[in-house]
């Protein structure tokens, strides 16, 4: 699938849950994601961690194909990782539909954002809660996706940062219509509705899905949380009331 249906099929599907394979259960790693796709799962959500740009390791290449071999969702890969341009074709390889690469990770971000785009996945950007969004500005027009950390990267479980609400309120406001925001860390039914109401349309959600006993019930709750307070539904400002997607990508800067 090209970049540009990716974003416009998420575009369309949001408010959009991504669980995070971080808090799964790594023994069995294929059932939980069958249960989350069973749940409604669109997308999976990948950290990479190398112990170097963040403080712990995760996963890397060979678990990203092992999942592309049992599931045919969206994955998208969040690179948390020095140097992430030496990676790039080997992660698309793997199986990723959309990378993110952290702004604070490198100096040439433009030519990573061009090289994912001619890898063919959706290029995103990622920022850490210190990081002002003055970082991602210049990058608008080159990116499909902002991920907005409400937690600093590196461990699951971790408490949502309010304060990154006002981040992504300037994003809605002054970003195009048709970039995707994306927000990680501290997700759960109290704290998605805020995020989308801030103007999220990705919700990265690890603990506050995988502890629950019943996957199914705690995404529909998520889900619904998201959908009631969700920007496009509650926005009265014409840039985004009542655009089709058809309209908002056809805005696109190429």
């Amino acid at each position: 699938m090209e970049p540009e249906e990716v974003c416009r099929q998420l575009y369309e599907a949001a408010p959009v849950i991504a669980p995070s394979l971080l808090a799964a259960d790594f023994a069995h790693l294929a059932a939980e994601i069958h249960r989350v796709e069973q749940a409604g799962a669109k997308m999976l959500h990948l950290d990479i961690m190398d112990g170097h740009f963040v403080p712990n390791i995760s996963f890397g290449l060979p678990v990203v194909e092992s999942v592309r071999r049992v599931t045919g969702l969206l994955l998208d890969v969040h690179l948390m990782i020095s140097a992430p341009g030496t990676y790039l074709q080997r992660f698309r390889e793997a199986g990723a539909d959309l990378i993110t690469v952290h702004v604070e990770a490198v100096d040439d971000l433009g030519c990573l954002l061009e090289e994912i785009h001619r890898l063919g996945a959706c290029a995103g950007l990622s920022l850490n809660p210190p990081t002002p969004v003055s970082a991602v500005e210049p990058y608008w027009d080159q990116c499909d996706l902002v991920l907005v950390m409400s937690v600093m990267p590196g461990f699951g479980g971790q408490r949502f940062q309010p304060e990154i609400l006002e981040k992504l309120r300037f994003l809605r406001q002054k970003a195009p219509s048709r970039l995707l925001l994306s927000v990680d860390g501290g997700i759960d039914p109290e704290t998605i509705g805020a995020a989308a109401s801030a103007g999220a349309d990705v919700f990265v959600v690890g603990t506050g899905l995988f502890t629950a006993s019943d996957y199914r019930s705690r995404f529909s709750a998520l889900h619904a949380a998201a959908e009631k307070a969700f920007y496009r539904k509650t926005c009265s400002s014409p840039q985004q009331e009542g655009q089709s997607a058809t309209t908002v990508f056809s805005e696109r800067v190429e």
